[in-house]
């Protein structure tokens, strides 16, 4: 059975859903892109700092910490110290396959960036990434934004921790949270994305880790329920 807890989350989550779906309606994603660029281009496309620091270390200073959490499966640290083994695993697993959920996504995706829009400079038209199947005349491969899953992979993070310390589930929640929002502006302004790409990743991203916590929570409960029952037996 699925926890009151986690039955709410669910709940939020399709929510936040059609949120991101009344959003797509709304134009505002052709409306901020029209902000950060011109004909000309983005300004800020091979802007050193955009490209070196928030692209590029970013993405580095990620698979660093994803190796780390892997690491910390056998050697833990702080409060992962006060998790066990299963746990340490999830969250490692959590991240990573939120990472590979965005790419797998992405490689289907017929949605080109804004930069290879006609208005930008470029050679495609602007089409929804709801309009399945329906070619923009670009390159694609533009959606979600993989980019800013480097942080919001790590949302997912959340669920776990809530077993150790609330306290510290709720400050890597919400540092994932803004650090992806973070790297979704950044790419935003570089015409690397429109922003419902960053909103769409941080969900899937949430989703990937709120999926893998029932499933945990279901079998695992189940699991605990066979061994009560066998050590009362005996």
């Amino acid at each position: 059975m699925i926890r009151p807890t986690l039955f709410r989350l669910g709940v939020f989550t399709l929510f936040a859903f059609a949120a991101l779906m009344a959003w797509d309606a709304t134009g505002g994603d052709l409306f901020l892109a029209r902000m950060a660029g011109s004909h000309l281009g983005f300004p800020l496309r091979a802007n050193p700092f955009m490209v070196h620091v928030m692209h590029e270390g970013a993405r580095n200073l990620s698979w660093a910490l994803v190796i780390l959490l892997f690491v910390a499966i056998r050697w833990p640290f702080g409060v992962l110290r006060r998790l066990g083994t299963g746990s340490r695993v999830q969250l490692a697993l959590t991240v990573l396959g939120s990472v590979l959920a965005v790419s797998m996504i992405k490689h289907a995706s017929h949605t080109s960036c804004p930069w290879d829009l006609q208005e930008f400079g470029g050679v495609a038209r602007y089409v929804s990434h709801w309009s399945w199947g329906v070619d923009d005349g670009g390159p694609g491969g533009c959606f979600p934004a993989g980019h800013a899953s480097a942080a919001f992979a790590y949302v997912g993070g959340y669920f776990v921790l809530r077993r150790a310390s609330a306290r510290a589930a709720s400050i890597w929640l919400w540092t994932a949270l803004a650090a992806g929002l973070v790297l979704g502006v950044a790419q935003q302004l570089r015409g690397a994305h429109y922003m419902s790409h960053t909103f769409w990743t941080a969900w899937v991203c949430w989703t990937v880790g709120l999926v893998i916590e029932m499933t945990v929570s279901r079998f695992g409960s189940r699991g605990s329920g066979r061994a009560v029952a066998a050590h009362a037996g005996s």
